[in-house]
């Protein structure tokens, strides 16, 4: 348990259990931290852009998914969501499973199975399962009768499965359906030395992989928890693909879901946030046809405010340059998705991000990611080819333009 202490001044000072344990000569105790996390979506109906890649029910099946936490830890819970559910979420059984082993079973305030009422989530029993950091794990859950599908996680990266019965306990499925989509897994969270903490990073598709490599965990963020897990920290990815600060997109808002999402997390110390570029081009585009763009202002507010609640909260926050986005997205119904007068908001939001913005730190993504020749294109090594998506290059590129010195440490 965190304690935060307001000076005078009005600043605020965090005072950890392990430092309160420190000044009394008692050893810290462990503590959880979020390890791994794929923020919750409410499911989209047909007439969507993009498919879901789902069914709209499940009917006694079970779902698989596999998730590579960034730290270890003696002991892990699950959490389980049915945050946009307009009727009760029935598990009937869950397990996890590391490094190709028989899945353990998952137990629930004692039980094998859980009901989570519409718009709530549900933590497992911690469960005695040492993991390594950067070791993945396979989650199974396990659905009686008919369930719909209400909350999902739509772009996970990772090929996942769904089968019929109660397959929670095989180590192979039989008869299954990949998806690349995520159900009911929304958190991983481990038992942890005192001093362990962790970094949120909010933000849209491009944190969330849209491009990087499937299966391979080449996401910024993977990178970025490679890093940072022998310094005791652990990276957690709240990206949603077609995310947007102000406005919800594919999923809410960065604003509205910053709470759950980032200062909800167990653990957290620092966020960093890279979002933005969808509130710049989704407007006039088939996402958002009628739709006013946001001025400068507009963006700046809302920087303000995710900045003021964390800091209330006692978070470190750090903010992200956008990327260069010109030619985004050829050839598909998003072709117009940039624009010359876009692009030119985008570069005045960069600059007062470097120069006036309040966050604690700034990494400057931009200057990592541009192309020298051409300044308003990802250079031809960092693109994934449609223009707007760094590949697996330019993800680890991210990555190793963050200063570590920006959390803190």
């Amino acid at each position: 348990m965190n304690r935060l202490i307001r000076f005078a001044t009005g600043t605020l000072l965090t005072i950890s259990a392990a430092t309160s344990a420190a000044a009394s000569g008692a050893p810290a105790p462990p503590h959880w931290v979020a390890s791994w996390q794929a923020s919750p979506q409410p499911v989209w109906g047909a007439d969507f852009l993009f498919p879901t890649g789902i069914p709209q029910v499940l009917d006694n099946q079970t779902f698989r998914q596999t998730a590579r936490i960034s730290l270890g830890g003696p002991r892990l819970r699950v959490r389980l969501s049915n945050a946009y559910g307009t009727t009760p979420l029935r598990i009937r059984a869950a397990s996890v499973a590391s490094a190709g082993a028989a899945p353990v079973a998952l137990s629930f305030d004692g039980h094998p199975g859980t009901d989570i009422p519409p718009g709530q989530d549900r933590l497992s029993d911690p469960l005695a399962l040492a993991i390594a950091a950067q070791q993945a794990v396979q989650v199974d859950v396990y659905v009686a009768g008919t369930t719909p599908l209400q909350t999902f996680h739509w772009d996970g990266r990772q090929t996942s499965a769904i089968a019929p019965g109660d397959q929670t306990g095989s180590v192979a499925l039989r008869d299954s359906t990949p998806t690349t989509a995520r159900l009911f897994l929304t958190g991983i969270e481990v038992e942890a030395p005192a001093a362990a903490r962790a970094v949120v990073v909010i933000g849209d598709s491009i944190t969330d992989g849209a491009a990087a490599s499937l299966d391979r965990d080449q996401r910024w963020t993977d990178h970025l928890a490679a890093r940072l897990a022998p310094q005791g920290m652990a990276v957690v990815n709240a990206g949603i693909s077609g995310g947007r600060l102000l406005r919800d997109g594919m999923g809410d808002s960065a604003l509205a879901r910053f709470q759950r999402d980032v200062l909800g997390v167990p653990g957290v110390a620092s966020v960093v946030v890279l979002v933005g570029i969808n509130d710049i081009s989704w407007p006039g585009t088939a996402f958002a046809r009628d739709q006013p763009r946001p001025s400068l202002a507009e963006l700046q507010a809302g920087y303000r405010q995710v900045v003021e609640r964390a800091h209330a909260h006692g978070v470190r926050i750090i903010g992200a340059t956008l990327t260069p986005f010109a030619g985004a997205l050829p050839g598909t119904p998003l072709d117009d998705y940039y624009a010359a007068d876009k692009d030119a908001l985008r570069q005045q939001l960069n600059t007062w991000l470097r120069e006036e913005a309040p966050f604690d730190a700034v990494i400057d993504l931009d200057a990592a990611l541009r192309d020298p020749a051409d300044p308003a294109r990802l250079a031809p090594a960092f693109d994934s080819g449609d223009h707007l998506h760094p590949g697996d290059a330019g993800n680890r590129a991210m990555a190793e333009a963050v200063d570590l010195a920006v959390f803190g440490q």
